[in-house]
């Protein structure tokens, strides 16, 4: 049987560090465990010309998170509390996910990439979350990324629940913004108990979720499951 293709979206960093010029990264388990689970990871660069064929070729899509914040005036905010915006990479998400959307490639948008899935919906986003006037959970944690770091609680009746089975699940958290007022044909299916959305699934589309944690460290059964049905749902 043939493997899908998975094309995962890159971050992006200017020159230093790493190397003199501008340079594309990613961690190693976002391709690592899509090949662990039975597809073909394809990383993808931020080339707006090449997009319409990128899309004619892959079986699924991945947008990852990354050192960002898309820009606010996209989602019709000024900016309060966004930093390190990525105009190029955020252009070329959106795209990415017009096409998905319109030819029925299945999504799965985590962390950054489950926020720019709900900005390109018409959604806007919590710009810092510890800047709300109620205490909320360290969802920027302390403890290393491959272990989990506090609870999520999980809506019936969801595409979300039907995958994993599971009322509430344990997961990782490495972030700073969150969804606020939600796009259009998308749906809250978990929610940590401080309020904060967690992820979220397209009502029409054929397999669209955005988790808000890095599934893609495989820490739990339920991180596995999601990716594993994700594949399923690419051949």
């Amino acid at each position: 049987m043939k493997k899908p293709i998975i094309g995962i979206t890159l971050d992006s960093e200017e020159s230093g560090h790493y190397s003199k010029f501008p340079w594309y990264a990613i961690r190693q388990n976002y391709l690592h465990s899509i090949e662990e689970l039975g597809a073909i990871p394809f990383p993808l660069s931020h080339s707006l010309n090449s997009i319409n064929d990128i899309a004619s070729f892959i079986d699924g899509i991945i947008i990852t998170g990354g050192n960002f914040d898309i820009k606010p005036s996209i989602y019709g905010k000024k900016n309060i509390n966004s930093r390190n915006e990525k105009n190029i990479r955020t252009a070329f998400e959106i795209q990415l996910c017009k096409l998905g959307l319109e030819k029925n490639i299945p999504i799965l948008g985590i962390c950054g990439g489950e926020q720019l899935l709900n900005v390109y919906l018409g959604g806007t986003l919590i710009q810092d979350i510890n800047s709300l006037n109620y205490k909320t959970l360290d969802h920027e944690q302390s403890n290393p990324r491959n272990e989990t770091s506090h609870e999520v609680f999980i809506v019936s009746q969801t595409k979300l629940h039907s995958i994993i089975h599971q009322s509430s699940i344990m997961v990782n958290s490495a972030h700073h913004q969150a969804v606020d007022k939600l796009g259009k044909n998308l749906i809250i299916n978990g929610k940590s108990k401080d309020g904060i959305i967690e992820s979220v699934e397209h009502i029409n589309h054929k397999w669209c979720l955005g988790i808000q944690w890095h599934p893609e460290f495989l820490i739990t059964e339920a991180d596995k499951l999601i990716i594993t049905d994700f594949i399923k749902n690419t051949l």
